[in-house]
């Protein structure tokens, strides 16, 4: 979630008796991803190893390197020459990742949906206990395993017809730069955009929720009810403090709305009561739930599969 405008970024503090981390598996959700897939990311990702990932620092070099490595690994094939779309942020050099799954239908593989989360943090926050790590397991490590794990159902399947770019921001905490560069880049290629979905703090389950994630920007488009109903399940769900603090506007699908106008939305867990340490150095890969993280992305791909395969594009800007 991006800080980079204080006036922008008004957090309630939440007590910590409001912490809980209770898996939500459900014993009849088909699993296509497994949980210690996604806890081997996080792990890695949110590790001391990497310094917290600041924009243009060795440790998010590491994991600009690591996503390379495990896109190569799933035959994601590189969108560009490279995995690596490079820029300037803040005059300092930078770089998304990105991997494509071409679409196996002649025409409508021209049409592209996009996959995405940030995988850059803030680096180094206020100490407590002698560590000033600001890790980033929730915020965004959760969020980039949940697109790796996908881009691997995905590349082994290739039941998509249209193609899927699943993308991996750097500068997201530096005011979404990364995702603005990439949605011009794409803008000026002319690319025919057809959904973007971005994966926003997914490492905690919500209480008390009659569906498992809210959905950013809900009313703007129909694609949660969409995808709630292609899966038959309460999937996506309205929060409204997502709205309050105009989350649709601080993440990494907001560049792209701008960009396309087309619906573009985010999807997170985290709802201001369920967990205490944002922008934290207590944001650590221990404190990740990692079953239901699984679920969760178990119930999204037959979604994701669905808005890939219609014959047209049912998903739409509300008027």
């Amino acid at each position: 979630m991006n800080n980079d405008d204080p006036s922008q970024n008004i957090i309630p503090e939440p007590s910590k008796n409001d912490v809980i981390m209770t898996s939500t598996t459900e014993t009849n959700t088909k699993m296509l991803v497994s949980a210690s897939e996604l806890k081997d990311i996080v792990t890695y990702l949110a590790s001391d190893e990497l310094q917290g990932r600041n924009t243009g620092t060795e440790g998010i070099d590491k994991a600009a390197t690591y996503i390379e490595n495990k896109l190569k690994s799933y035959n994601v094939k590189p969108y560009f020459e490279t995995y690596r779309d490079n820029y300037l942020a803040k005059g300092k050099d930078a770089f998304n990742v990105i991997g494509f799954v071409e679409g196996n239908d002649p025409e409508l593989k021209k049409e592209v949906i996009i996959l995405g989360a940030h995988y850059d943090h803030i680096g180094f926050g206020k100490k407590v206990e002698g560590d000033s790590i600001a890790n980033g397991a929730n915020d965004d490590a959760t969020g980039t395993a949940a697109v790796l794990a996908m881009a691997k159902y995905f590349a082994a399947k290739k039941n998509n017809k249209r193609s899927i770019l699943f993308t991996l921001y750097s500068g997201e905490e530096m005011g979404l730069l990364g995702s603005k560069h990439l949605a011009q880049r794409l803008k000026d290629l002319n690319v025919d955009l057809y959904t973007m979905i971005n994966f926003e703090m997914i490492g905690v389950p919500m209480v008390g929720k009659e569906y498992d994630a809210y959905f950013t920007g809900f009313d703007l488009s129909n694609m949660a009810p969409k995808l709630n109903e292609y899966v038959d399940h309460s999937l996506l769900g309205l929060l409204p403090q997502a709205k309050e603090y105009q989350l649709f506007y601080r993440s990494d699908n907001y560049p792209f709305f701008k960009a396309f106008n087309k619906p573009c939305h985010a999807i997170s867990t985290f709802d201001f009561t369920n967990y205490d340490y944002y922008h934290h150095v207590d944001d650590e890969a221990d404190k990740m739930d990692y079953e239901f993280m699984a679920t969760l992305v178990s119930k999204m791909i037959p979604a994701f599969e669905a808005m890939s395969n219609t014959d047209t594009k049912e998903i739409k800007m509300n008027e």
